[in-house]
């Protein structure tokens, strides 16, 4: 547990440290999350180029909580349009596993998620646009990689 969060900080403390130049036309947004696990995301730029963002999903009848720190870049030199890139940590919690509704027949998971995307932003409406994957790795299961969390994210921007 002390190696995850010695890579969340490390993470950190790059983006933060090595972001400069406002790559994005807002400040925070909250949204809806459709995919994989489909949720809530809500996102805000702590600098320039460096955003948080938590998503509150649902998967496998479960409840699961994810924290990023994510890096943006302009992507294909197109105004508005951004890489995505960063990493994270997530929880997910399910109630009873006697129906089967936990993967692994036990109540909670703990993992690191890397997430990759692109992301435009409307310059008529408030609204933002996304695409990513998030793979993750539960790190206390046997054979926890999750590479099918893909996600089209909408977001009302403010």
């Amino acid at each position: 547990m002390n190696r995850l969060f010695i890579l969340l900080y490390g993470t950190a403390f790059f983006f933060l440290s090595t972001q400069s130049g406002w790559s994005q036309d807002y400040r925070t947004g909250i949204g809806l999350r459709a995919g994989g696990p489909n949720g809530l995301t809500i996102k805000h730029f702590t600098k320039p180029k460096v955003a948080v963002e938590g998503i509150i999903s649902s998967r496998w009848r479960g409840l699961g909580f994810t924290g990023l720190i994510e890096g943006h870049a302009r992507a294909f030199d197109v105004k508005r349009l951004n890489f995505i890139y960063g990493a994270g940590a997530h929880v997910y919690f399910w109630g009873e596993s006697k129906r089967g509704y936990s993967p692994y027949g036990r109540s909670s998971v703990v993992g690191i998620d890397g997430i990759l995307g692109l992301e435009y932003n409307f310059r008529e409406i408030p609204i933002n646009i996304s695409i990513d994957w998030k793979p993750t790795f539960n790190l206390n299961v046997d054979d926890g990689f999750w590479g099918d969390d893909g996600a089209l994210s909408i977001r009302y921007i403010f």
